[in-house]
């Protein structure tokens, strides 16, 4: 299962901050890839299962192109809440892709829902589940999938 987080500030959030989160759930053991622009990919052992965690800043090729076809799934429709979200995936500065194997336990929901809120709160962003919606980072449902 697949979880995007939006990401308005350009800050990159601390991975110890990260560790430090996941190991208020469960314990949780991970390792980040990074070069000169910051850390661009975390896996994190969790549960005997492995999350992957990517990174993305918008100046990077490619994402511009993945944010816009975001923008384009949020903009069918005229609810005045998909308009606002598709502005928002537009300015996104941050890109978050967070995997959960579909073979992974189902506790596992629970810390990457968790995962989501933190880092949307710490990058005034919001995020989105396959097949359920657009969450903001306190966890309120603003918009369901189609």
């Amino acid at each position: 299962m697949w979880h995007r987080i939006f990401a308005a500030a350009d800050a990159e959030p601390a991975p110890a901050a990260i560790l430090e989160r996941l190991n208020t759930l469960v314990a949780a053991a991970g390792h980040f890839h990074g070069d000169d622009a910051g850390w661009f990919r975390a896996e994190f052992v969790v549960a005997g299962s492995t999350l992957v965690l990517e990174r993305f800043l918008a100046a990077e090729q490619g994402i511009r192109a993945e944010l816009n076809s975001w923008a384009a799934h949020l903009e069918a429709g005229d609810d005045p809440e998909r308009v606002r979200l598709m502005e928002r995936v537009i300015q996104s500065r941050q890109l978050f892709t967070l995997e959960r194997p579909d073979d992974a336990p189902p506790t596992l929901d629970k810390v990457c829902i968790s995962l989501c809120r933190f880092l949307a709160e710490a990058i005034d962003g919001f995020y989105q589940i396959d097949d359920r919606g657009f969450f903001s980072a306190d966890g309120a449902l603003l918009l369901r999938d189609a």
